[in-house]
């Protein structure tokens, strides 16, 4: 596939430092511009230091927009995050993290497919109950990648009532739940989603690391809308989340609120 490889003539650091004198130059050039019009500052003046330093700024904004836009080049002419990360000198999660929903899926290989035009029309709203952060941060790159998803995480039952019950914020397309937390936990927080006129029609997938029959039972007893284990392996993880994302924002007509 093309792309995949490529070969500069300088190391990183030889990069870093071209890089940075070229930037100061220009961003020298651009202040001098900025300042053209006012008279001569005064050898105390901070003056030429703040204009440089507003130069920079949109520099700085500037070079990320212009990075997004290369990073979706590459993912369309058959780059996939290990290269984009590569490229930037970090690592794949890196890559997912700072240009999510680049592609359908996170599968790395050459069948990844940019997102081109399967973006929803707004970002889907998704509740995240999970008190581990590491489970966490997981479930919300493999959420991001498959397009824009606005994600809030609490870690227990009461925070998400206190969010839900909030003035002004969004109402969910779909909540993610684990059973184990502190304060009220999932089996307690869902007895009480499903039994509220305002919140039982928001769809609940329990994702949790418990198999025993009697969770299961009574999280669909509870009326949860699906009960999933969480996987031990990474890829089968970011599958299973993708899958619950899929189903329940992509294909499932989901109520008005």
């Amino acid at each position: 596939m093309p792309g995949k490889n490529f070969e500069l003539r300088t190391t990183p650091d030889e990069t870093a430092v071209i890089a940075d004198a070229e930037v100061d130059s220009l961003a020298q050039r651009l202040a001098r511009r900025l300042l053209e019009t006012s008279p001569g500052p005064e050898p105390d003046d901070p003056a030429p230091a703040l204009a440089l330093l507003h130069v920079l700024e949109n520099l700085q904004r500037a070079a990320e927009r212009l990075q997004r836009e290369a990073a979706v080049s590459a993912a369309r002419a058959g780059a996939g995050y290990p290269q984009l990360g590569a490229a930037c000198g970090m690592s794949r999660q890196g890559a997912r993290r700072r240009w999510p929903g680049l592609f359908h899926h996170s599968d790395e290989n050459p069948t990844e497919h940019p997102m081109i035009s399967t973006t929803p029309s707004r970002a889907f709203d998704v509740l995240l109950v999970e008190d581990d952060m590491a489970d966490a941060m997981l479930i919300e790159e493999a959420l991001a990648e498959r397009g824009a998803r606005n994600l809030v995480q609490v870690t227990d039952g009461v925070a998400a009532l206190e969010h839900l019950r909030a003035p002004g914020n969004s109402r969910p397309d779909l909540i993610v739940l684990d059973l184990n937390m502190p304060r009220m936990n999932g089996r307690e927080l869902l007895k009480v989603l499903k039994n509220d006129e305002d919140l039982h029609t928001i769809p609940v997938v329990v994702l949790t690391t418990s198999t025993a029959p009697d969770d299961v039972t009574g999280a669909y007893s509870s009326h949860a809308n699906a009960y999933v284990t969480k996987p031990v392996n990474l890829q089968e993880f970011e599958r299973a989340v993708q899958s619950i994302d899929a189903f329940y924002l992509d294909t499932a007509t989901r109520p008005r609120p």
